[in-house]
């Protein structure tokens, strides 16, 4: 009985560790996702490359990590640009790393990715892990405001439109209904030249 279960134990604990691990990055929608034997443990917005260098699309493998990477390439045309967190795809200079996201294609071919997503990629994936890049930056779109912010805009527009005759008869009705006064005031200027501020009710 102790051997079976110090081998479930022992069972559990390998497999976390050996499970497939793969990453896929869709340029159509600017997302990446980091898979565990198909399923999703986590994902992400990206910036893939704009259109005068895109970034490929196809089937790659991290051949290099680097916690403290520096372009030797970007910016032109002696590099120097940080890229932390670099998972490196092609010998010409594709990789995954933390960057700029501007909320659209705007990389060099680079998979430009948040700081905490880059940090969680670098963490958990290991040199040989499988990346699928397919889609096309050019199916990207801007997401669309939702109903209710249409709906809120077109409310604060109204309160702009309504004017201050109407929110002062507002008050009028209100205190009539109270039966009490709107404690109104106004600014006048003494010999001097200093504000006098008068308060008075009125109905």
């Amino acid at each position: 009985m102790k051997k079976l279960y110090v081998f479930i134990v022992a069972l559990l604990l390998i497999v976390p560790i050996y499970a497939k691990k793969s990453i896929e990055i869709d340029l159509s929608n600017q997302r990446i996702y980091a898979k565990e034997n198909g399923k999703i443990v986590f994902r992400g917005n990206v910036s893939t490359g704009k259109k005068d260098h895109p970034t490929p699309r196809g089937k790659f493998r991290v051949i290099e990590k680097d916690r403290f990477h520096i372009s030797n390439k970007y910016p032109e045309p002696d590099g120097g640009a940080e890229m932390p967190y670099m998972l490196r795809l092609t010998n010409s200079g594709i990789a995954i790393h933390q960057g700029y996201l501007p909320g659209y294609p705007a990389s060099h071919g680079c998979i430009r990715v948040s700081k905490a997503t880059a940090k969680k990629l670098w963490r958990w994936s290991r040199i040989g892990t499988s990346v699928k890049i397919y889609g096309s930056a050019s199916d990207f779109r801007y997401a669309k405001k939702s109903k209710k912010k249409k709906r809120y805009a077109k409310k604060v527009d109204r309160k702009k439109r309504y004017s201050k005759k109407k929110v002062y008869k507002k008050k009028r009705r209100y205190a009539k209904k109270r039966k009490r006064p709107i404690r109104q005031h106004y600014v006048k200027r003494d010999d001097d030249g200093y504000e006098i501020i008068e308060l008075y009710d009125s109905w």
